[in-house]
This record gives C-alpha cells, sequence and structure tokens, in this order.
C-alpha cells in the first residue's frame, strides 16, 4: 500500500494508462510521440562535454544548472519541439547532478532550475516524464550517472581505472591535442558500451542489484551496500518529484535507464562473456572478461583476455590475447580489502588467484539468483513506492537491461500498478556501423522495415505481458546523423542547404515512424541536443555520439528549419488523442495522404486531433460516415468529431486548392 497525502493542490494529470492504453482526462486514445530532452543532460554545464579533457577532479563541485538549456532559452526550444509536433519530453536528469557534492547534499539549484523547465513547457503542451539517465555508471567510468563520491564510498580510486584497464573513458583515451576527430586507434566510436563488461561496471552492478545476498558483510555508514546505493538513489529520486509534484504536466518517472546487470548469475571463472550472433561485430568482438578476470584486474593483478579479432573463409573465429593491466595497478583504495574475496568467492593466494566457489554469483535467496525476481522486481517497487509516497496517481515507466531482452528477459511478476513499457530500440546495425544506403531497392527497404516491425512487435509484446496488459512507449530510438562518415556534414559546411543533405538521415527515421504507426506505439526519440554541433569530435557532447534531431551550427531561419536535421523523417501527421480507440493509422508520403480507424465513442465529449504540418498544404477529409471537421493550419491541429458510435474511417488528403474550406461535414 502505498502512503497517499493530501492532494489539495494538486491538478489532475492530462494523462493516464487504461490497460494497454494512454488515456487523456477525457477518455480519448492518446500517443504520446516526443523526445528525449537532452544529450548533453550527461555532462555538467557549460564546459562539461567530452570533448574537454578533464580529470574529475572538481567532482563534488560541478553544475548542471543550464541543462538541458537554460530557463531564458525554454520558450525557443519548447516552442521548436512543440512546433514539430511533438507532445511529450523525456526530460534527462541524473544522479550526479541532483547529489554532486556529497551524501545527501542536493543541489536545490539545479531541482529548481528543472521545476521550472517543467513549468515553461506546460504553455506548449507539453508533457514530461522524468529520466534519470546513466550510462555504465558514472562520468568516471566511461559513461554518466552516478556521483563520484560514491566510488570512494565503495571503496575505490576512480583516478586509477584507466591505468588498470577496469574501465574505458574518452577524457583518459583520446589525445585532445591532435587535429584528427574520430581517433579509432585510441578511442573507438561507440566503445563505451563495452564498459558493462568490464571490471568497474560489474562491481558497482552487482553492489547495487545484489550486494545484499552476496556480500552481506559489506557495510557502508553501517548499511549494506545495497541498501545505502539504492537509497541514495531513491533520495535523489525524491527530492527531485517534491519540486514537480503538483504539476499536471508531469506525468511519472523513469525507473533507470539501461540499468547494468553486473555479474549476477555468471559462473566466477567458467562461462566468459558468450560470443553472440546478434549485433555488431564490435561487441562480438570484444574481449572475452569472466567475473575472476575483472575481479583479479581490480585487486592489481594482470591478465590475458581472448578476443575474437574475425573470421576464416570458412567461417571459423580468428582468435588473439589481449593483455591487461600489465603495470598491476589495483583500483581498490589503500586499505580496502576486496568485499567478493571477503565474502569466499576467490582469493589471492602466493600471488595467483584461486577460484572458491564457481557458483558464487549465481547463488540467490531462494535457489538460483534470478536477475528479474531477486533484483529488478524489488527495485521497480522501490521506485514506485519512492515517487507515489510523493504523487499517488503518477506512472512508472520501467526499464529492463536491453541485452538481458535480446536474450529472452521480460518484466518481472510483481510489478507496480501504473506501470509503463519503456524498453529501448535502436538498428544495432545502423548504430555501429553508421551506414545507410538512401537508394536500397525497394525489397531492400521492404525487408528491412520487415526486421524493425518484428523487433518492436516483440518489444510490445513485452507491454502486452505486464501487468495483463500496460502501454508501450519506446523510450529511446533514433539514428546517428554522422552516418556515411559524416557526409552531411560536409555538404552542410560547403553550403548546401537543401532537404537532401538528410536524405539518408531522414529515410532511416520514416522507416521507423512507419512500423510505430503500425503498430500504435508512443514514442520518445533519441535527441534533442540544445548545444549539438556538426562535428565529428562534438556530436551531442557525449563520447562523440551524435543523434540530436536539433543542431545549434545550423540554427538560422534561411533554410527553414531553424536548426532542425532530417526534418522531413520525423515531422509528419500522426493522431494525438482519438474520440474513441484507435486501430490503424497510416502516413502514404508518396501520396500525400493519411488514414486513420477507430471505433468512434460519442459519449467522449472531445473531438479526435490529428497533428498535421503546416507545410502539407491544404487538407480534405473523406470519412466513412458524417463527421464534422476543423483544419486550424496555426496550430497545425485537424479536430474530427463523430456523432455516430462504430467503426469509422478517415482519410486526410494534402496538398490540395488553398481555397478548401478548414471547416466542413464529411
Amino acid at each position: 500500500m502505498y502512503l497517499k497525502r493530501d492532494q489539495t493542490n494538486m491538478s489532475k494529470l492530462w494523462i493516464g494508462v487504461q490497460q494497454n492504453r494512454f488515456v487523456d482526462d477525457a477518455g480519448r486514445h492518446v500517443i504520446l510521440r516526443g523526445l528525449n530532452v537532452g544529450g548533453d543532460t550527461k555532462v555538467p554545464y557549460p564546459d562539461g562535454g567530452t570533448h574537454h579533457p578533464s580529470d574529475f577532479a572538481d567532482h563534488r563541485t560541478v553544475s548542471f544548472v543550464g541543462r538541458p538549456f537554460p530557463l531564458d532559452e525554454a520558450d525557443t526550444h519548447f516552442g521548436r519541439i512543440a512546433g514539430w509536433g511533438f507532445n511529450v519530453m523525456r526530460l534527462l536528469v541524473n544522479w550526479e547532478a541532483v547529489e554532486h557534492a556529497g551524501p545527501g547534499l542536493y543541489d536545490r539549484d539545479f531541482i529548481e532550475h528543472i521545476g521550472q523547465l517543467c513549468e515553461r513547457a506546460q504553455a506548449f503542451g507539453l508533457s514530461i516524464f522524468i529520466d534519470f539517465h546513466q550510462d555504465v555508471w558514472s562520468r568516471m567510468s566511461g559513461g554518466s550517472g552516478a556521483p563520484g563520491w560514491v566510488f570512494e564510498k565503495l571503496g575505490m580510486d576512480f583516478r586509477k581505472f584507466d591505468a588498470a584497464g577496469a574501465a574505458h573513458v574518452m577524457q583518459h583515451r583520446y589525445d585532445y591535442s591532435s587535429p584528427v576527430l574520430r581517433q579509432e586507434d585510441r578511442y573507438p566510436m561507440m566503445s563505451w558500451a563495452l564498459n558493462y563488461l568490464m571490471p568497474v561496471n560489474g562491481i558497482v552492478w552487482t553492489a547495487f542489484f545484489a550486494g545484499a545476498t552476496l556480500t552481506p558483510q559489506w557495510l557502508i555508514d553501517g548499511r549494506n551496500v545495497q541498501d545505502y546505493l539504492q537509497q541514495h538513489y531513491f533520495g535523489a529520486v525524491r527530492a527531485m518529484a517534491e519540486r514537480v509534484r503538483d504539476l499536471p504536466n508531469v506525468l511519472g518517472f523513469d525507473s533507470l535507464n539501461e540499468p547494468g546487470q553486473g555479474w549476477i548469475g555468471q559462473r566466477l571463472s567458467g562461462s566468459p562473456q558468450e560470443e553472440s550472433t546478434f549485433g555488431p561485430p564490435a561487441l562480438r568482438q570484444a574481449p572475452a572478461w569472466t567475473p575472476l578476470d575483472g575481479l583479479k584486474v581490480a585487486r592489481g593483478l594482470s591478465v590475458s583476455l581472448p578476443v575474437v579479432t574475425g573470421t576464416t573463409p570458412d567461417g571459423k573465429a580468428v582468435r588473439t590475447q589481449l593483455p591487461v593491466n600489465p603495470g598491476r595497478v589495483s583500483i581498490w583504495l589503500p586499505g580496502v580489502a576486496d568485499p567478493f574475496e571477503q565474502a569466499g568467492a576467490w582469493k589471492l593466494e602466493d600471488g595467483q588467484a584461486v577460484a572458491l566457489d564457481e557458483d558464487f554469483f549465481c547463488r540467490g535467496p531462494q535457489g538460483p539468483l534470478r536477475l528479474d525476481r531477486d533484483c529488478m522486481a524489488p527495485f521497480f517497487n522501490g521506485v514506485a513506492r519512492t515517487i507515489r509516497e510523493v504523487r499517488p496517481d503518477w506512472l512508472l515507466f520501467a526499464e529492463i537491461n536491453p541485452h538481458s531482452i535480446i536474450r529472452g528477459g521480460t518484466f518481472p511478476a510483481g510489478m507496480p500498478a501504473a506501470t509503463v513499457n519503456a524498453s529501448h530500440w535502436y538498428d544495432i546495425v545502423l548504430l555501429w556501423s553508421k551506414r545507410f544506403d538512401a537508394a536500397m531497392t525497394d525489397a531492400q527497404r521492404k525487408e528491412l522495415k520487415e526486421r524493425y516491425r518484428f523487433q518492436l512487435g516483440y518489444l510490445r509484446s513485452l507491454g502486452q505481458r505486464l501487468n495483463g496488459g500496460a502501454p508501450t512507449l519506446i523510450g529511446e530510438f533514433g539514428i546517428p546523423y554522422d552516418v556515411n562518415d559524416g557526409a552531411s556534414f560536409r555538404r552542410w559546411a560547403q553550403g548546401e542547404r537543401g532537404a537532401d543533405v538528410w536524405e539518408a538521415q531522414s529515410q532511416a527515421l520514416a522507416l521507423t515512424y512507419e512500423v510505430l504507426d503500425e503498430l500504435l506505439l508512443s514514442s520518445t526519440q533519441w535527441n534533442y541536443t540544445a548545444s549539438n554541433r556538426n562535428d565529428l569530435r562534438i556530436g551531442d557532447g557525449w563520447n562523440q555520439e551524435d543523434l540530436s534531431v536539433y543542431s545549434d551550427d545550423q540554427r538560422s531561419a534561411e533554410h527553414g528549419r531553424d536548426g532542425g536535421r532530417a526534418v522531413e523523417g520525423f515531422c509528419r501527421p500522426y493522431v494525438r488523442c482519438t474520440q474513441g480507440v484507435l486501430s490503424l493509422m497510416r502516413y502514404d508520403a508518396a501520396a500525400g495522404s493519411y488514414t486513420l480507424e477507430f471505433a468512434a465513442d460519442p459519449a467522449i465529449d472531445a473531438p479526435t486531433e490529428v497533428f498535421v504540418p503546416a507545410g502539407l498544404g491544404a487538407v480534405s477529409v473523406e470519412s466513412s460516415v458524417a463527421v464534422e471537421w476543423q483544419h486550424d493550419a496555426g496550430a497545425q491541429r485537424l479536430s474530427i468529431r463523430a456523432a455516430q458510435t462504430g467503426p469509422l474511417k478517415v482519410t486526410l488528403c494534402f496538398g490540395g486548392d488553398a481555397a478548401v474550406q478548414s471547416r466542413g461535414q464529411s
């Protein structure tokens, strides 16, 4: 039972859930379509981007006030986002931004900054759910998320991570004095993701989710490590929740972005990282770490890891060995004993590692240790309890680890009520290869679309099984704008301004949105970065990623896009809310038409609303039964009101005679 608080000052949320659908306060079926805002929120403001060198010595005094953009710029950005038709934002914050100064020391200026941004978003009709974001735990371990002082509490020295080979951090690997923008030999693109396999992430995620079970003697300030970490995380979430509790456009909170799994469920030394036929070569050919390898490196021992470097003509793997930590650097602070060694997993004997318990990371309180039942279910309920003690009607946007999904993982039993399946999806081949052929054949495009449909359909099925049926909102998807070796950037720099500069990106996005439409899925695209640069060194300001729909490098009126990149791919018609239950929506850009079908319910005293981009021109309406409709070109909205119960099919045609009336019956 969640603690209920007085809601006298609370306005009713704009959006709620009804089994597998979002519904608004009028009872209409709602499609949420939006953006992650923004990619540079992972780093301090204004000069915290990974294109700036740093040793993280200032981690207690940094500030994130100004992310995702300063308050005096908010209306411009929100107006642009709403003008493209989006109605929701997954608003990024992180644990470090809230609690960087030390345990329990919350940055009230940052919390207030985010609160005021949420208030301003209301004026633009933008709903928000707040995402406490992380990637591979922390900036100090190559990603974003947790404050630096957490490592100190764990007894780890983040200054030693690079020397030990325990994490892959751009600020340590990249040569900032070199004119070479992409340094694949030093810091390969997307290599941050490999940190999940390395010792630092193995230790911290195992402690975060299973410390009470595996290392009950590991105490921080008198509490078990798992309880200590989770309670501080929940405390930061609660501090933010208290500020935005009265805002009706704040729908709830994300549980935690793409949580890691550590070594949970792995044998100590007998099961190195499985080679996978799924995904890009960069993942399939990653060094094969075992938990014991990770513990040895953390302790200051050197190891040699098997690496698949390719395949022979007959398909056999070509392997080599990668030496790690030849300098024998320990990442534990002086006087700190390895908690896993203390718990009996292994020991160091005469300078050699000896495995004592191969099943150490596999043994749970109820038999085999299960990530879903024993780790994720209590965590999801802990997040829900935290936010609903502040506001009982908030939605929980829940995520499980994407790699777990690939291996067949699902949401655990016993999920909190009013949970949304907020799983993530990317075209992994495109994301890692950064290649997209805009001139592909129709057959190739059909094959690619079928793959997208299968994968996104599978994610939707996770929601259909969650609590007997829950809405699915694809919390992240997107495309790299630096595809094809940054060809679009070069064309832009040379003065080209037409839509064809971004043709490859537009096609890739349009293909994804076609499938989202077919599956009636809500979504928040990754991402909108206010500081983005069309620059291979900078991009979104974080580890050379570049997936922003906006770039400040091209913010000008001369080309009519006001900073937008590949606008044609994502600014497209869709049904925002339906006077009944939506069953089909389809946009045919080539034919200039949009079709929707739904079960009309005149008892709902609000019309169906379709976003119609201004650039499509005049609109005409054809309907299977009589409806009243009105097109407000300024608001980019077409409203349809049905008076008859039952199935209804409506087709919108664009680009006709400008003299076509904006109000009528069909």
